[in-house]
């Protein structure tokens, strides 16, 4: 779905919060999130959260963009503005597409799930050099393998990490950002810590 305003500023960057598994296109997500924050929460001896996935819509001059991570398979040949790839769950895993994750920095994009988005758009900047910062840095986000914690974080390495790096990257203050509804975002952690090296 495309994100739309009435009169958009000239440059912002924008964060959703999506409920991880919105919208159903694949189940094995929402269940596995399920089966993950339960085992987490035991292990913490809190009661489960909801999980959430950050994704950013980001417009420059005029041009909006928008800033996921996803899994290469089931993503079609057509332009989608891939500036990196990365494996999932183990490097050697990674020859395949089906064990590969794709960073978007797709001009005129879609966020295919943005209509489940929590709370809807949460506006961080309207600053020109901050939202070209945001796009300038997504082609050299760190491609650890998805799911692990290579990079010694405490915490795995995800597409929350991809929003989180971004963010504080280009200058927003990310260690402020929280999901909605006491809601955690696995990844994001890891995001700032490897940000902040």
């Amino acid at each position: 779905m495309p994100i739309e305003e009435m009169d958009p500023p000239e440059s912002c960057v924008d964060l959703y919060w999506i409920p991880l598994g919105a919208g159903g296109a694949v189940p094995v997500v929402h269940w596995n999130g399920l089966l993950f924050e339960a085992i987490a929460a035991r292990r913490a001896g809190r009661p489960a959260r909801p999980l959430f996935h950050a994704a950013l819509a980001v417009r420059h001059d005029h041009v909006p963009f928008t800033i996921e991570m996803t899994p290469v398979w089931g993503n079609g040949r057509g332009e989608r503005g891939v500036v990196a790839e990365g494996p999932v769950g183990m490097p050697w895993l990674g020859r395949s597409r089906l064990f590969r994750y794709e960073v978007r920095r797709w001009r005129h994009g879609v966020i295919p799930d943005v209509a489940y988005a929590v709370g809807g758009r949460n506006r961080l900047s309207t600053d020109a050099r901050t939202a070209m910062s945001v796009l300038d840095l997504a082609a050299r986000f760190p491609t650890a393998t998805w799911g692990r914690d290579e990079l010694r974080t405490g915490d795995m390495w995800n597409s929350n990490s991809l929003v989180a790096w971004l963010l504080a990257r280009s200058g927003i203050d990310a260690r402020s950002v929280a999901p909605p509804d006491h809601g955690r975002a696995p990844g994001w952690s890891a995001g700032l810590t490897v940000a902040a090296r």
